[in-house]
């Protein structure tokens, strides 16, 4: 299967950037983030999620990037590995908002074949972003998008209302953007 050009220079960028140029990934997120934003549109669609479903998964999927970058193999392509994200993320999402969703086998040998690990410097990350965020967002954050708990039982949990945690968890990852903007210009 041949990968696109602009697939391999992203895929250059985004090694540059686990080894650590600051620079190379933050064109990595301006380049790929249109083309994740086209991904969530599609999978709307596909999946019969609203039109405004689509921005808020986009957030979700940089701040798993972000987090999960150390996860992707350097040898693979990227795109595949971008799209998963972004399955996964938008199934999340209907799955909190009480949607069932079916997700054919085939859509699944790629994740199902990867190899998993889980990278300290990653939980050190996730932790120093997070500590940027105030309460009850932190919480929200760390129970929705690093637990997995859905939005009632995260609501019931914070005694908040679910409309109430669903405002708060966007304005979180919006906070955690500007905080990664701010971080990454700090860093040039």
């Amino acid at each position: 299967m041949k990968h696109s050009v602009r697939e391999e220079e992203w895929a250059a960028w985004m090694r540059a950037a686990i080894a650590g140029d600051i620079k190379a990934y933050d064109r990595f997120l301006k380049a790929v983030t249109p083309y994740l934003r086209s991904i969530a549109r599609r999978r709307c669609d596909q999946f019969g999620a609203p039109p405004s479903e689509v921005e808020d998964v986009v957030q979700e999927v940089l701040l798993a990037v972000h987090l999960k970058r150390g996860t992707w193999d350097i040898s693979r392509p990227i795109g595949p590995w971008l799209s998963t994200i972004v399955r996964n993320k938008l199934i999340d999402s209907l799955r909190r908002r009480g949607r069932h969703v079916s997700v054919p086998i085939e859509d699944m040998m790629e994740t199902l074949e990867a190899d998993h690990h889980e990278d300290g410097a990653d939980r050190v990350d996730v932790d120093r972003m997070l500590e940027g965020l105030r309460d009850p967002q932190r919480e929200i954050v760390r129970s929705i998008s690093l637990a997995g708990a859905g939005i009632r039982e995260t609501a019931e949990r914070l005694q908040m209302t679910e409309g109430a945690v669903r405002v708060a968890l966007h304005r979180a990852l919006k906070g955690l953007a500007a905080l990664y903007r701010s971080n990454t210009r700090e860093n040039e």
